[in-house]
């Protein structure tokens, strides 16, 4: 058995992290008059969760053993993100990517 998956270094940083995603989406209701911040403050506060959550995800895809790289998931995300923009639809754009990934994987043995 690996004792790695059984470390305890990073709770610590999961507590940290959730209570940091807590602050985050409990703002509003915490703080009275938050709705009356200007209009880009409050963008820039809606736009905090998607862009934490698009920087771990880039982190798992394009950086691999502590090197980017470019593979199947890589040229994924590109097509799905293409799609997903061409589109104006998510879902589709993440349907796009996993099939993306399914079929170069299969092909490329990847």
């Amino acid at each position: 058995m690996n004792n790695d998956l059984l470390s305890t270094d990073l709770v610590p940083l999961a507590i940290l992290g959730g209570l940091g995603t807590y602050a985050a989406r409990a703002l509003p209701m915490l703080v009275p008059g938050i709705d009356r911040l200007p209009p880009a403050v409050l963008e820039y506060l809606r736009l905090i969760g998607p862009a934490v959550l698009g920087a771990i995800a880039a982190a798992s895809v394009f950086v691999q053993g502590g090197a980017f790289t470019v593979g199947p998931e890589a040229v994924a995300v590109f097509a799905g993100a293409a799609v997903g923009r061409w589109r104006g639809n998510l879902l589709l754009g993440m349907v796009v990517s996993v099939l993306v990934v399914l079929t170069l994987r299969a092909t490329l043995g990847a």
